[in-house]
């Protein structure tokens, strides 16, 4: 698809915006492009995973938000969104899909997707929706320091904790295990930093997905179980009998830093 522009970063202003929109339908990718560039960002938008990831991890031009739809040329937008994430790029992810199934949604939030929009939607709502991550959103390049996504009622202040034999820098993404480095994804980042900043506190499953995922509290989904698993075989000594991440039955979870 030729709509990428080599010659865009020599106009770009420095206070623009710079967002990135994959999608391999050409039209729907153009009428974006000029919406969002009517509201005044700098908008590169390309067709396939491969020039989708090249354009998210070029430091030279960074990218501030990515518009990403899932079927795609050579590679999925779940694909796309893990490689990023996995390059160290906390940018917001907001996913596009015609599929419309919980484990769609869910799939998208475990490779980092902060938002999940069903196609066909209102302009005005995907306008609004990027604003809003946009303004939350504080981006952290290869090698800088990493700022934690805010949740809801969470002092900006967190940016080391240790429990057990494990310690966390949610400035630099930096997670330490019995002295091991341990690799976790972005979303893990922001459901850890929640039950830290909630520890000892019940958290109920419909409060979890509407503060963290940002999902309606009686979606019927498995994402919150399945990140607890992660948790537990991360940090838990016995995974199978956990002290730290607590599921409360028939009310949600709790974590405990000291049991």
């Amino acid at each position: 698809m030729g709509l990428e522009n080599p010659v865009d970063i020599l106009t770009m202003n420095t206070n623009q915006k710079h967002i990135l929109v994959v999608d391999d339908e050409e039209h729907l990718a153009i009428g974006i492009k000029f919406n969002l560039e009517a509201e005044g960002y700098f908008v590169t938008a390309v067709g396939n995973g491969i020039d989708a990831i090249n354009a998210a991890t070029n430091v030279g031009q960074p990218v501030d938000l990515i518009v990403l739809d899932l079927m795609l040329p050579q590679m999925s937008g779940y694909e796309v969104c893990e490689k990023v994430r996995q390059q160290g790029f906390a940018m917001p992810v907001l996913m596009l899909s015609a599929r419309t199934l919980s484990e769609d949604k869910t799939r998208g939030f475990d490779v980092g997707a902060n938002q999940y929009m069903v196609k066909p939607f209102e302009l005005d709502e995907l306008l609004s929706r990027i604003k809003n991550l946009l303004a939350q959103a504080q981006i952290r390049p290869i090698g800088s320091a990493v700022a934690s996504p805010e949740v809801k009622d969470a002092p900006s202040d967190l940016e080391r904790f240790e429990f057990g034999n494990s310690k966390i820098n949610f400035k630099t993404y930096q997670v330490e295990v019995d002295g091991t480095p341990v690799r976790l994804t972005d979303l893990q980042i922001r459901v850890l930093r929640y039950f830290i900043m909630h520890e000892g506190e019940v958290v109920p499953r419909s409060q979890l997905l509407e503060d963290v995922w940002e999902m309606p509290g009686n979606m019927n989904t498995r994402a919150p179980d399945q990140i607890l698993r992660q948790l537990r075989k991360t940090f838990e000594p016995k995974p199978s009998a956990p002290v730290h991440f607590l599921t409360i039955r028939d009310a949600g979870y709790r974590f405990v830093a000291a049991p």
